[in-house]
């Protein structure tokens, strides 16, 4: 069964129907459609006799993929999404920065540098871009799934992260790592790698009678190396030397640099959102037990279904899943080439723009690309381009919904876990 979202004359979201029911309403003319992802019809008149039941919004937040999912008393998954959020923002806005700072040097007329007078970046409590999107995303879905469906009741689950026991597991052991770490009683990270290697040439060993002492990276720094001592070694002025020459190889093993941005990225979102939503909490290792007790596999969904059921196994009324993608707002490169000197055209080409979601060929699809003379290159929700022969033409496509904020389509639930119908 294919769960249908129902709203009352004002909006008010009510309990969902069976596509059957849905049709019949269309049919007698006692509904309109308001949506199609996910298919949502209104009602003319609102009935004699309306009730609705508890429902429970379940979140698993996350850094890159949130999965949500609604469920009632009796466990009853009546939506399911999951949303990819944007990652790309501070890349986008360094590759902006660069280009400022090009034409500048270029004595391009454009305005000049402004340093710390923008009350943005000064401010209390200021979050960055990427943090604001993150946090936005979570609170955008979770208003999303209020406008469909009569939520009385959000658990998230979060998690605390310690990037110091992520880094280094041992001081879950050893509480006294805390305070006394690697560099105890070292001036810096350097200061250490001398004194654990005994100030020797850990390659000659002092054969080369050279005193110059230096500090090498394994995994060179321009190859992602980390400044951690696992990545560090003493070598002599001459070896060192001859190892960036190219004379001679070291066979070391070393490491590059851990990632704890998302573990500390999800920190903060995990305060923002209990101060923003009125929510229970729950925890990781929580629905991981649940889930697999339910025997469910690891999916986003999975995991906020049974968050939703308070680990109750779940029905699955819907066979659907809501996709949903973070994509910028609109196209801030203007132009291209060495001199900015061809324009980029930014609006509608033949009433069709970037990320439009269009119908081809009984399709549906998303625009990657347009040209001028008619033609769009076509992609999925992954983004992934469609090799389609002959190139498909605005002619020949019909844009099924305006370029958002998020890109959104469905796909059918992995496995065979819903309900017979």
């Amino acid at each position: 069964m294919n769960t249908v979202y129902v709203l009352s004359p004002d909006r008010t979201p009510l309990m969902p129907c069976s596509s059957v029911i849905a049709r019949l309403l269309l049919k007698e003319g006692k509904a309109k459609v308001v949506r199609r992802t996910p298919f949502t019809i209104k009602l003319y008149a609102l009935p004699e006799h309306t009730s609705t039941q508890p429902l429970t919004l379940g979140v698993d937040t996350g850094s890159t993929v949130i999965g949500s999912a609604v469920a009632s008393d009796q466990g009853n998954i009546l939506y399911l999404s999951e949303v990819e959020v944007r990652n790309d923002i501070a890349t986008t806005m360094k590759e902006r920065a660069t280009h400022r700072r090009n034409r500048r040097n270029r004595k391009t007329r454009y305005r000049p540098a402004r340093w710390l007078n923008r009350r943005n970046s000064i401010k209390t409590g200021r979050f960055s871009p990427t943090m604001r999107s993150k946090i936005d995303a979570h609170l955008r879905e979770i208003r999303f799934a209020q406008s469909l469906l009569p939520i009385t009741s959000i658990v998230l689950e979060t998690g605390t992260f310690d990037p110091h026991a992520l880094k280094n597991p041992e001081v879950l052991r050893k509480k006294w790592l805390y305070q006394k770490g690697i560099n105890y009683s070292f001036a810096n990270t350097k200061a250490y790698v001398l004194t654990r290697d005994s100030y020797t040439c850990q390659h000659c060993q002092g054969k080369s009678k050279d005193q110059r002492l230096e500090v090498h990276h394994i995994v060179f720094r321009s190859q992602h190396g980390s400044d951690e001592e696992a990545n560090l070694l003493t070598l002599c002025k001459t070896c060192h030397d001859n190892l960036h020459a190219g004379t001679m190889t070291l066979k070391r093993t070393g490491k590059k640099k851990g990632n704890l941005l998302h573990a500390t990225q999800m920190n903060s979102i995990r305060m923002q959102l209990l101060k923003r939503v009125e929510a229970e909490e729950t925890w990781g290792f929580v629905t991981k037990e649940h889930r697999l007790l339910a025997g469910l596999p690891k999916e986003h969904i999975f995991d906020a279904a049974m968050i939703a059921t308070r680990g109750n196994i779940p029905v699955f009324q819907t066979q659907l899943v809501l996709l949903k993608k973070g994509v910028s707002d609109g196209e801030y490169q203007q132009t291209r080439g060495v001199r900015s000197e061809q324009p980029i055209p930014t609006g509608k080409i033949q009433g069709f723009r970037k990320f439009d979601k269009v119908r081809y060929r009984g399709q549906e699809y998303f625009i990657k690309g347009r040209m001028s003379t008619g033609y769009a290159i076509l992609m999925m929700i992954d983004g992934k381009k469609v090799d389609l022969k002959p190139i498909p033409k605005f002619e020949n496509m019909k844009r099924v919904s305006a370029r958002s904020s998020w890109i959104t389509c469905q796909r059918i639930m992995p496995g065979s876990f819903s309900s017979p119908t």
